[in-house]
């Protein structure tokens, strides 16, 4: 269970929620819990937007550039990692502020881990034995709700809700909504831009993040796990290293990369009721911002002051 202190700022990618993080934590006293899962990982700061050394030294900060690259990371492991640095920072009387735009890191601390089983390597390899046909057929038998709330077409989809059927003896559906339709009782806010507006401001950062050295960054990077070579900007630079695409055509693409992730946490988010929605439809300052979030949030009141601990 989280500390009833614990405050979220999330939304897109771009949308400002570092600086009005920073903002916070000076005028409350807080903390900041990093939930990008990009941004756990070392070496990789321009790549994944990571704030710069001067914000990360304003307040402490937390769970950024922790996990090597050669490491694979998910919501179970970042849950593990988290919770402890969220209860010791309210421990202090600090506030932890958690701020990313991870939706499914969040929803493992907002609403706890899902309860659906593990993946079973005995079933999987059963899997193997039947057409992308037949593990349809299976699966709309013993989840006839399947047919419109899992994609057919995708056969990872396909095995993965008929192994929850399977492993639990009851229709995945149903286990699924009645995790994702919990309404916990925290306190945090979604920002939600104009589209037009946040796509403008993705395009600007990301020319920013190329100015800075991104291609002799993910040039130095090495090997990297499965979850780190999600990271957008990865394999467009190396295209691009590989002499196959030129430099304004691999920022195009990362650009629209960006773009396109930001339309899917913005899908997410609206389906996220536990969190107050904030729109922006300009570039407020930060200042600015954290006025109108006092004035949202009464229980955001300053605590009585302490030394800040160092970051972890």
């Amino acid at each position: 269970m989280l500390p009833a202190s614990t405050f979220f700022i999330t939304g897109p990618t771009a949308s400002g929620k570092s600086a009005l993080a920073i903002a916070l934590a000076e005028h409350v006293g807080g903390e900041i819990v990093n939930a990008d899962a990009f941004q756990l990982y070392a070496g990789m700061d321009l790549l994944t937007a990571k704030p710069a050394p001067a914000e990360l030294a304003r307040v402490p900060h937390h769970l950024y550039g922790v996990i090597p690259l050669t490491e694979a990371c998910d919501a179970q492991r970042y849950h593990a990692l988290a919770l402890p640095v969220i209860h010791d920072i309210a421990a202090r009387g600090r506030v932890p502020i958690v701020v990313g735009g991870s939706g499914l890191y969040l929803k493992a601390l907002t609403h706890g881990l899902s309860p659906l089983p593990a993946a079973s390597p005995q079933i999987r390899a059963h899997f193997q034995q039947l057409s992308p046909g037949e593990k349809v057929v299976w699966l709309i038998q013993r989840d006839p709700e399947a047919a419109t709330t899992v994609n057919l077409r995708n056969p990872r989809y396909v095995e993965r809700a008929l192994e929850i059927c399977l492993l639990t003896g009851q229709p995945q559906s149903g286990l699924r909504r009645s995790f994702e339709q919990a309404e916990p009782q925290v306190n945090g806010v979604i920002f939600v831009w104009d589209r037009e507006a946040l796509y403008r401001r993705i395009n600007q950062r990301t020319l920013d993040m190329f100015a800075a050295g991104m291609v002799e960054e993910v040039a130095a990077l090495g090997p990297l796990s499965p979850t780190a070579e999600k990271a957008i900007g990865v394999r467009e630079v190396h295209e691009h290293l590989a002499g196959r695409v030129s430099l304004p055509e691999t920022i195009a693409a990362i650009q629209q990369s960006t773009r396109h992730y930001a339309k899917r946490q913005i899908t997410w988010f609206r389906r996220e009721r536990c969190f107050q929605t904030i729109c922006l439809d300009s570039d407020p300052a930060a200042e600015s911002a954290l006025t109108y979030l006092l004035e949202l949030f009464p229980c955001l009141r300053p605590s009585s002051p302490s030394a800040p601990s160092s970051s972890i």
